[in-house]
């Protein structure tokens, strides 16, 4: 026959078992727990960190503004170093949200300055890269003498230019887009100059003028 405790007993064991009670942790809880320690895992450390530097675009920004190359060339210039500037700084900027300690560990001010570096060149190339672009947008297109012939043609290579404005991602991306597609169809077919062909390829006079 079972013995029924008197409630002050009961309460005093309860109060002895409850320090020893562990609590369960839910399926939802232990996947983040789990996920934060493999982020923080994956996470480049400090040294790896520190082979990254944006100290480095003086040459390759002085070609894309060379105006007396290709402006397809000078665009896939843009392209690569804004590309590559924005992937070192979401490297630096992925790494100490995952792992703060980075930010505040011994010898971390070369790591601050170096993401801060980044950040900032990243921005000041994204200007000139978008300032470029929207002028090739806006005058995509150039006006040439051929066989005696005025003909529009395009000023680079459109697929070039909407790489960029795919890479650039600016809010009115969609408008470049369609303005681009638009000049497109203004120019004339590469074979479209007859008269130059059954003139031996030569032409009286020759010239060049942009145009919309």
């Amino acid at each position: 026959m079972l013995r029924r405790l008197s409630a002050p007993t009961a309460v005093t064991l309860l109060m002895l078992s409850a320090p020893g009670c562990v609590k369960e942790i839910t399926s939802d809880e232990r996947l983040d727990r789990e996920t934060q320690n493999l982020a923080v895992k994956d996470t480049p450390g400090a040294a790896e960190l520190q082979k990254l530097t944006c100290d480095d675009t003086t040459e390759p920004l002085n070609k894309a503004r060379n105006v007396n190359r290709p402006e397809t060339d000078r665009l896939v210039d843009y392209i690569e170093l804004y590309s590559s500037l924005r992937k070192r700084t979401a490297t630096f900027e992925d790494a100490m949200n995952r792992n703060p300690d980075l930010s505040y560990r011994e010898g971390s001010q070369q790591l601050v300055n170096a993401k801060e570096t980044c950040v900032q060149q990243t921005a000041d190339v994204r200007v000139e890269f978008e300032t470029y672009i929207r002028e090739l947008v806006d005058v995509p297109t150039v006006q040439e003498i051929k066989g005696g012939n005025t003909v529009t043609v395009a000023r680079l290579d459109f697929n070039t230019l909407r790489q960029a404005i795919e890479t650039l991602e600016p809010d009115d991306k969609d408008s470049l887009l369609n303005r681009v597609a638009n000049a497109e169809k203004k120019v004339a077919p590469a074979s479209a100059p007859a008269a130059e062909e059954s003139s031996g390829g030569t032409s009286s006079g020759g010239g060049r003028k942009r145009g919309k």
